[in-house]
Parts: structure tokens; sequence; C-alpha cells
């Protein structure tokens, strides 16, 4: 079996300042040329999910109102899966060029969480203009914009 090493390139400071990534040091040159776009795709570490328990859970029992009664892990966005791995798109509000700190409009990761990846949204490639969904979830946002006025609480089992 192949092991394979990540590096965090900063962390994720979401707290009531804000949302923001704070970019390592070392990392602060690969921002070049990130002007001009407003969304990033952020990969980061469900860290506070990384334990051999969380990582062998297969399957969950129905943690979506209307969904099945029991889902495989690979059909919810649950941060217990057995590579603790994220991926959310958020807005970008300033990039700071010089002290590496990217200002976010939202983020759904706890404060602390590390950061693997940055890479630019573009609608050529991360856009699906008539995605299809089960019908449990049909009702759902169509978009991260109309997302915010949602009621999220009354879509989950938990």
């Amino acid at each position: 079996m192949n092991n394979y090493q990540v590096h965090p390139i900063g962390k994720i400071q979401n707290n009531e300042e804000g949302c923001l990534l704070i970019i390592n040091p070392e990392y602060i040159p690969a921002l070049q040329a990130l002007d001009g776009f407003s969304h990033l795709n952020v990969i980061w570490w469900f860290s506070d999910f990384d334990s051999e328990e969380a990582r062998s859970v297969l399957q969950t029992p129905q943690p979506y109102k209307n969904a099945p009664e029991t889902m495989g892990i690979f059909a919810t966005r649950s941060p217990v899966r057995p590579n603790p791995i994220a991926l959310s798109t958020s807005e970008i509000i300033h990039i700071g060029y010089q002290n590496g700190i990217i200002q976010l409009a939202y983020i759904d990761a706890n404060d602390g969480t590390p950061v693997l990846d940055l890479k630019p949204y573009t609608p050529s490639l991360d856009r699906v203009e008539t995605p299809g969904v089960p019908a449990w979830c049909g009702h759902w946002p169509r978009s991260i914009e109309d997302s915010g006025d949602f009621d999220w609480e009354d879509v989950f089992n938990f």
C-alpha cells in the first residue's frame, strides 16, 4: 500500500472576526496572479474528525430528512470518511499578497483547520449547468449565493 504525504499550506481562521486563510510564509509566492478570480476552491483537512474510528465509518443512518434510511459516506458531505478531505468553494473578499492572508465571505470549516491546497474557481472546469440530484435534495438551493438564505436546520437530522 502506498503512503502519501500531505503538508498543510496554512490554516483557517474562522471566528467572530470573520473567515481568513492564513497562508504559511513559504507559500505566499504561490498566491501570485489570483487577481480577478472571485472564488477559490479550498481543499482542507477535517482535522477534528481524523481518527481511526471516524475513518472506518462507511455508512451512516439518514443524515438528511427525506434521504434514504442508510447512506454510504460517499453520498454525503459528512466529515467522517476514510480520508477526511474537504472541498469548499468560497468567495474571495481580499487577498493580502504581502502577508498571505486571504479574507473569505464564508467557509464551512472550524477555526484552526489545516488548509491543504487552493485552486481558482473557473466555470469552465468547476460549474455544471444542469446537475442531477436525487429527489430528496432537489429542493436545496442551486447556488452558493442562494444557500445563505436557506433554512439548513430544516434539512439535517442532527
